[in-house]
């Protein structure tokens, strides 16, 4: 029996191997058929999000959607000489999740410029001990910071203690002794100090934060709750440096205290300035939303106690804000102050200010009207900027920003401005999906530019410019982790949803995609849009299903490498077509025509665009049954046909565009 059964067992197996080994072995680098892919995958969190309700088809947020929010008060003193900050803050935790928490996590950025953790291509200009906690309490009890290791025994489940751990790592952990009950609040208080690194060493955004002790730029500088969300729970990546912001929107009152002369600008609204500023001053400040002029608040000659600020030895300015992700600030006792306002539409004049040291003024001289279109403008485009007020701030990082602050002079001013309305008013996941961040920016910022100069956007070209890119082993797909997007991380983030959005635009027109994600702005404004929100959104909104489109520009780093291989003219043209790479795209062909000769006839995919002159398309799916050839049928009469050019926009990867065109001869 059991040599029959071991008999049966090897047949089944060669069998299978021969099952196995019909598909001939490859000899060529382009297959004769492809698989196309047609939906998108669906990972754990988003399936999890579905089945909890939270988020669904419809690409809106769904009738179960929750999300955290954390109020900060915060009061901070910042010593010129140590370049130190000694804070103490406040948090309450509103625990809008309908599961309990049985820990907390903290991000500290800062640690970041310890000798002793990970860190991406940034280089700190400085080694510091990073963000030093000392206390810590959790509803009143005090939390052990520095707890001793408990013996475990196999079987045996210890009981958890309000303890933490990794407070030398960019994130920290609070182990709950009592959990936070859902749909409750908790209240942390954590006292702090952190040094701000200055010197010529420091390489990328936030690893610098000051110029030697003449002024400041604090960013991240702050013990923050992470972000807790209905995809994946507590965000627990850690923070490398290039990779930037994911965090709970909720109300921030900072109390930042510096020596009499230092100017202090932030997120938020002074609310004290007859505290800090001197009368004169003040009256500036309410002229500011008067004209569009730029107006001096202080000049060279004001600067300093009893000029621009009040007198004594050290001022308190407080500044609150509604609503955001983030605070940051900046401070200096030689600090440039103008002002002009913006008209934001449906919501009238807000001020902008400008903070600079005396020497860079001319990097400021185009600011104000630089800033005062980009909000005026990217509120037309999608939704009113929320904000009461924008501040642009000097200092060594030159291109960063935060709610209601762009660390930027006027060469990055309107890039920084437009990230106003995400993250900080859509909180997108940009340290895991940098496009829906920076990508889209890039993309608004092609808009913005054309529109300054009063011509028409065009984003022709930059679909075919992709496939310079596609096929590098550097390149991430759009949907790998931007935290660890290596060298590409640069084109991934950045470059490429520009690309992508042309090539939507020449499927579907590049109104129809601007209308579309204006509309997907304001359904997710102060909420936490995931990649599959804005597919299943977008989907809706150009009433298509696009997954196929969406799976190869987000999941993949294929092309389309069109061309024309072969044309039969006669009264009925056939031109075939050929796809070398794996994306599928539309087929569109721009025909042109004799200026004499038989009436043109009409095809129903076809559209005229001069008399002598069409365009024709052929959806996509033409290509979902794996061919890689396509012939494509003119049915247009005997009128000659004198050139046939295949995606004339540029709007789809391809490298070799030169075989896309065919001229008779």
């Amino acid at each position: 029996m059991v040599s029959r059964i071991l008999t049966c067992l090897l047949f089944f197996t060669a069998t299978l191997a021969s099952a196995q080994t019909n598909l001939p072995l490859r000899k060529s680098l382009e297959t004769s058929r492809r698989a196309i892919r047609t939906d998108v995958p669906m990972t754990n969190s988003i399936k999890k999000a579905f089945a909890e309700g939270t988020r669904d088809f419809t690409g809106k947020p769904g009738p179960n959607y929750w999300q955290l929010q954390t109020d900060y008060d915060i009061s901070a003193s910042l010593n010129p000489r140590t370049q130190v900050i000694t804070g103490s803050e406040t948090i309450t935790l509103h625990n809008n999740s309908p599961v309990e928490m049985t820990r907390i996590v903290l991000k500290l950025d800062h640690n970041i410029f310890r000798a002793d953790v990970p860190r991406g291509s940034s280089v700190p200009a400085e080694t510091t001990d990073g963000m030093v906690v000392t206390r810590i309490t959790v509803n009143g009890e005090l939390v052990n910071l520095a707890p001793i290791p408990r013996p475990r025994q196999r079987g045996v489940r210890l009981a958890p203690r309000l303890e933490a751990s990794s407070l030398q790592k960019t994130v920290a952990f609070i182990t709950l002794a009592t959990p936070i009950p859902a749909n409750s609040k908790a209240t942390l208080e954590i006292d702090w100090n952190t040094k701000l690194p200055g010197g010529e060493k420091g390489n990328a955004h936030r690893m610098t934060q000051r110029w030697q002790q003449r002024l400041f730029q604090p960013t991240q500088w702050f013990p923050r709750v992470a972000k807790f969300d209905d995809l994946r729970g507590w965000k627990t990546q850690p923070y490398l440096g290039p990779a930037e912001f994911f965090n709970n929107f909720g109300r921030f009152d900072v109390k930042i205290t510096m020596p009499a002369g230092w100017l202090v600008s932030g997120t938020g609204v002074l609310q004290n300035p007859e505290e800090v500023l001197m009368a004169p001053i003040r009256e500036r400040i309410a002229k500011i939303t008067d004209s569009d002029e730029e107006i001096t608040i202080v000049d060279e000659d004001e600067r300093g106690a009893g000029k621009a600020t009040a007198t004594g030895d050290q001022l308190t300015w407080r500044f609150v804000a509604d609503q955001v992700n983030d605070f940051a600030w900046a401070t200096s006792n030689e600090f440039i102050w103008k002002a002009t306002r913006a008209t934001i539409p449906g919501k009238g004049p807000i001020p902008i200010h400008m903070f600079y040291l005396p020497e860079r003024a001319s990097r400021f001289a185009q600011a104000a009207e630089r800033g005062r279109h980009a909000l005026e403008f990217y509120s037309e485009l999608w939704i009113p900027y929320a904000f009461p007020q924008l501040t642009f701030q000097d200092g060594p990082s030159a291109g960063m920003e935060y709610p209601m602050v762009v660390n930027s002079n006027q060469g990055a001013a309107d890039h920084e401005i437009a990230h106003q309305w995400w993250p900080m008013m859509l909180g997108t996941n940009e340290t895991r999906y940098g496009w829906m961040d920076e990508g889209f920016n890039s993309y608004m910022n092609i808009l913005s530019f054309n529109h300054s100069r009063g011509v028409p956007f065009n984003l022709d070209r930059r679909g075919t410019s992709y496939a310079r890119v596609s096929g590098s082993e550097d390149e991430a797909p759009m949907m790998w982790n931007a935290n660890y997007g290596g060298n590409g991380y640069g084109y991934q983030t950045y470059s490429k949803a520009p690309a992508m959005l042309s090539m939507l635009g020449g499927i579907v027109g590049d109104d129809a995609v601007i209308a579309a994600m204006k509309k997907y702005t304001e359904v997710w404004a102060f909420k936490h849009p995931s990649p599959w929100d804005y597919i299943f959104f977008m989907n809706n909104e150009l009433d298509q299903n696009l997954e196929w489109f969406w799976y190869y520009w987000l999941w993949t780093t294929e092309s389309v490498e069109s061309s024309i291989q072969n044309v039969k003219t006669g009264n009925n043209t056939e031109v075939t077509v050929h796809q070398a790479g794996e994306m599928p795209s539309p087929v569109v062909l721009k025909v042109e025509f004799e200026t004499t000769g038989a009436a043109i006839k009409s095809m129903k995919n076809a559209e005229m665009i001069d008399e002598h002159t069409a365009i024709v398309t052929w959806p996509a799916s033409v290509w979902f049954n794996g061919d890689r050839t396509f012939k494509a049928r003119l049915t247009f009469g005997s009128r000659k046909i004198t050139k046939i050019t295949l995606d004339p926009g540029g709007r789809f990867p391809d490298r070799n565009v030169k075989d896309n065109v065919w001229k008779q001869k």
